[in-house]
């Protein structure tokens, strides 16, 4: 696993372009990261290479930098081919705590986007391959856009989070369609794909919630099993370990590097593997 703290994405792409003239590039029988799935082109608006020195091989990154982050990533055993799960036909869409799988994955999500956007979360994906994906409230993603458009182009995927983040439970059809559906509709034309997973704010939702999501085209609505905060895990859950199917929650907020990296370690500690929930909700 690398250890660069300088690498951005569009030196990435010239590498892979160089290797690819040689005669060097990943053939398509061999993955080049174990752990994520192939990243979309990077964006043209996406950061500059900084040139650096190359680190010493003996010495130890400094505390809470990029490279240190990186090299607290365990290893983890390959994903297994995933195996999408069954959906509903009833007219309204999958509630789900835990995604009904028994394969060995869990699910990284993180909400919302308005109020931090840490600089080295996108490099920390990257570098670490974490698969993760953003339920977005559609102002934030309006605002900092290029910021969510870097992330997807290291990996991750765009979800709905609603327009204004208000508890949709006990409200109208008509005023959850609106939120919604305009969520999924400002996500769409920011992002160029429609969202197929929504979650509620809050977790609040009721039968009205599954049927308006499920009018929007989505075709799970996603709670959690455990939030992750200031480098903790909170388990929601009387097992206190991260199951098979897990969804941990955690946001944009200034600790999120620290986060991710503790969701990681549960992960890796219940012997499981990261993987991307969009590829078992089809």
């Amino acid at each position: 696993m690398s250890a660069t703290t300088t690498r951005r994405i569009p030196a990435v792409a010239t590498l892979l372009a160089l290797l690819a003239l040689t005669g060097c590039a990943v053939g398509s029988g061999h993955p080049a990261h174990a752990r994520q799935v192939t990243a979309a082109s990077p964006t043209a608006s996406a950061p500059s290479p900084t040139p650096s020195a190359s680190p010493s091989p003996t010495a130890k990154p400094p505390f809470k930098s990029l490279a240190w982050y990186v090299s607290q990533v365990p290893t983890f055993p390959e994903a297994p081919p995933p195996q999408p799960v069954p959906l509903p036909s009833t007219g309204s869409a999958a509630f789900w705590h835990r995604v009904p799988t028994e394969q060995k994955v869990a699910f990284i999500t993180i909400d919302d986007g308005g109020l931090a956007r840490p600089p080295g979360v996108i490099d920390f994906i990257w570098e670490a391959r974490i698969p993760v994906t953003m339920f977005l409230n559609s102002p934030a993603a309006a605002e900092h856009t290029d910021y969510f458009r870097q992330i997807e182009a290291v990996g991750g995927v765009v979800e709905n989070h609603t327009i204004h983040h208000n508890s949709l439970a006990g409200r109208s059809y008509d005023y959850q369609k609106r939120e919604i559906c305009g969520g999924a509709d400002r996500l769409e034309g920011l992002f160029g794909k429609r969202p197929t997973l929504f979650r509620p704010p809050f977790g609040e939702h009721d039968s009205t919630t599954l049927k308006a999501a499920h009018d929007c085209g989505a075709k799970a609505v996603l709670h959690w099993t455990e939030t992750v905060h200031e480098g903790k895990v909170r388990y929601q859950t009387p097992e206190k370990v991260v199951q098979p199917g897990d969804v941990l929650l955690m946001h944009f907020r200034p600790a999120l590097m620290d986060d991710l990296l503790a969701a990681l370690k549960a992960i890796h500690r219940a012997g499981l593997t990261p993987a991307l929930l969009e590829q078992y909700v089809r």
